[in-house]
């Protein structure tokens, strides 16, 4: 760690001048974007790099995201030569990615010709391909779950390759939508690029690149402070996910957590192997996961950058189910498996510090995806959802009931906005009454969420905690676990698995239970 003397008073200064910009990049992204995954429900994230495509900024948005973005630009400083005016697409796991429906745009800042920042976003798109809509899929290899991008120029000084673009829109099934959408990242990181511009004319590039690296180094100095007031020791925890949806075989998540001198070693070494179902998590996703746990157990409120990364180790064995190879399967990697992650890393810490951990939340982002063709538009539609569960509950309150937690932190989508969107109703939105686990505190309740379907529609679910509960802490129940349904039109209820593909009818109804969290300490 460096040492440097620094005001204070502007070291904060720059750090809100830093978030505000990557907050603008995301108002941009999500009133210019078309569809309601990225408008309603403002799944993206935006984030400020230094030349090395080391994070220093980034605005308020999804944990699974931010961790992984810089991964994201090393891989694009590798393929790519940068120049000024040029934009970077990519969505390729192996190389930064997290699973293919999130694009990531890349833009490099220049001042007085030289290259001294990035600017970049990412955004959950509804359709990249694949399968099936939405392009989250059963799949057993990544080709079947959608178009692959590498590192690619999609502007270049300016000008919009065309090619591109045009290979892009015609491997995805709602083209317009998916235009609209990418060219609302480009309008977020032109805003990026023109902030810091304007900072740097304003305070100069000496001020900005010096307090970016400062930024880095007091989270940095943040984060041991507060690993040396935990106990020493080594930590350790595991958990299931239900299957990877391919097999019914469990798979294991399990983390050796060291902690001494104020540096941090996670060894996930005793986890499975990469499975064949796609639920395998790239080291991008792992990082993530790891640095989300570590930002929440600090209490100052400091900027979450790579200066997170410095005292942590982590130990993931390339082919194991947290740093899968290639061509594994990955869309359920990024939205289940990085939860569980964080559940297995909460839980080796509840054993060094279980007044501060809370107990399990829901553990799943009840992922839906969708599509088919609507006669009344004339046009094909896709859309892709998470669906809130129960928060675990603390030693100080009861858990938050149908909010998304840890890895994910994206909005409810309105139902007015859905319907409007979509040819379907939702027949039922609310909470599901005792699904939180029994304890001093109680956890949040889980959801209840009906679609009913007016067009024959290809539906995904990839989901989790259906089989293994969400665990309490110091004596607390476990939250209810969740439980997916289609009652069809014609016919009797059918239980569903965590994960699965299936072709509905008009008037089928498909339902879904999300887990509760766990509670926390025995009831007095």
């Amino acid at each position: 760690m460096r040492s440097h003397n620094f005001d204070p008073i502007e070291l904060e200064l720059f750090k809100n001048i830093f978030v505000s910009i990557s907050e603008e990049m995301g108002a941009v992204l999500g009133r210019t974007a078309l569809s309601p995954n990225i408008k309603e429900r403002k799944d993206f994230s935006c984030a400020l790099f230094n030349p090395k495509g080391e994070t220093f900024a980034q605005g308020s948005h999804i944990p699974v995201h931010l961790g992984a973005m810089p991964l994201s630009v090393q891989a694009s400083l590798q393929s790519v030569s940068f120049e000024k005016g040029d934009l970077v697409i990519l969505n390729d796991p192996y190389q930064g990615g997290t699973h293919l429906p999130d694009i990531t745009c890349i833009s490099p800042v220049y001042v007085r010709n030289k290259l001294a920042f990035f600017v970049a976003n990412r955004a959950h798109h509804s359709d990249v391909g694949g399968m099936t809509p939405g392009s989250m899929p059963l799949a057993t290899e990544i080709f079947q779950e959608g178009l692959i991008i590498p590192p690619v120029k999609l502007v270049r000084k300016g000008i919009l390759d065309e090619d591109i673009f045009n290979l892009i829109l015609s491997n995805v099934r709602t083209p317009e939508e998916r235009k609209g959408d990418i060219l609302a990242q480009i309008a977020a990181n032109n805003t990026g690029r023109q902030r810091l511009e304007e900072t740097a004319k304003k305070y100069g590039i000496t001020k900005l690149v010096r307090h970016g690296r400062l930024i880095q180094d007091y989270t940095e100095k943040i984060l041991r402070k507060t690993l040396l007031s935990i106990p020493e020791g080594t930590y350790s925890f595991s958990d299931f996910m239900d299957n990877d949806g391919i097999t019914e075989t469990p798979v294991r998540i399990a983390v050796d957590m060291s902690l001494k001198g104020g540096e941090a070693i996670l060894d996930f070494s005793s986890s499975s192997d990469q499975v064949e179902g796609g639920v395998n998590a790239n080291f991008a996703i792992t990082c993530s996961a790891v640095l989300y746990v570590f930002r929440c157990l600090v209490e100052e409120d400091i900027p979450f950058n790579t200066g997170l990364m410095r005292p942590i180790q982590i130990i993931a064995p390339q082919g194991s189910v947290v740093n899968a190879q290639h061509p594994a399967a990955t869309a359920g990697g990024n939205v289940e498996t990085s939860q569980r992650i964080v559940d297995v890393i909460l839980g080796a810490l509840s054993k060094a510090i279980p007044e501060r951990i809370p107990a399990a939340s829901s553990g799943t982002m009840n992922n839906v995806a969708f599509g088919g063709f609507d006669p009344d538009k004339e046009s094909r539609f896709t859309y892709y959802e998470t669906i809130g569960g129960g928060m675990g509950a603390s030693s100080e309150r009861d858990g938050l009931s149908g909010v998304h937690t840890h890895m994910t932190n994206s909005l409810n989508t309105p139902m007015e906005a859905l319907e409007n969107y979509l040819p379907i109703r939702i027949r039922t939105y609310k909470l599901r009454k005792g699904s939180g686990g029994k304890g001093l505190r109680k956890g949040g309740e889980g959801t209840i969420r009906e679609y009913e379907f007016f067009v024959p529609t290809h539906v995904s679910i990839l989901s989790e905690r259906r089989k293994f509960a969400p665990y309490g802490v110091l004596g607390g129940e476990k939250g209810q676990k969740g439980r997916n349904s289609l009652i069809p039109s014609k016919g009797k209820k059918k239980v569903l698995g965590p994960k699965a593909n299936l072709k509905v009818l008009p008037g089928d109804i498909l339902r879904l239970e999300t887990p509760g969290g766990g509670g926390y300490g025995k009831k007095k």
